[in-house]
């Protein structure tokens, strides 16, 4: 049942200021999650020219 998760975390750096990398594992798509206190935010990664990053899913 665990490898059923849509989401997979594949970045952490800090503790109370945290940023994360997380991949949609049907999409490909990766998101940067970033927290401090009681804000968040979530948006897609994207690359230097704009574009979404996306990673090629293991099948």
């Amino acid at each position: 049942m665990a490898d059923d998760k849509r989401f997979e975390k594949v970045y952490s750096q800090g503790i109370s200021s945290v940023v994360e990398i997380w991949v949609d594992k049907k999409t490909g798509v990766n998101y940067l999650f970033r927290i401090s206190g009681y804000a968040g935010g979530l948006t897609p990664l994207l690359d230097k020219d704009g574009n979404v990053v996306v990673t090629p899913i293991k099948k």
